[in-house]
């Protein structure tokens, strides 16, 4: 599941922080410090499903920013589906939703 968490903060934050032209983001970005598989393993290890949906949160608020906001086509899809990951209130039910918010991002990055 520490893949796939850091997979859903990384292209979000590249839809958020790349530019056309610009270098890419990657893995070991700075901007990606707190979002790294190694904090998402140790927060999933520890049952921290908050402390989880707190910094997918965050990556998702910069990517809706990116996209004009929850108002536009892509920005309303990409909420419905963060909420779909909010709403999660067990740790082993996570892997759908996130899955889903996951392949979202990556198609429109």
């Amino acid at each position: 599941m520490e893949l796939m968490l850091e997979a859903v903060a990384l292209f979000a934050l590249k839809l958020a922080h790349e530019e056309n032209g610009g270098s890419p983001v990657l893995r070991d970005d700075p901007v990606m410090s707190s979002f790294e598989r190694e904090v998402f393993g140790l927060l999933v290890r520890q049952g921290q499903l908050k402390a989880i949906l707190l910094k997918i949160d965050e990556c998702v608020v910069q990517a809706l920013a990116a996209v004009g906001g929850a108002d536009t086509v892509l920005g309303r899809e990409l909420k419905r589906l963060s909420v779909d990951v909010s709403q999660t209130t067990r740790l082993e039910d996570l892997p759908p939703p996130l899955d889903a918010l996951q392949y979202y991002l990556k198609a429109i990055q």
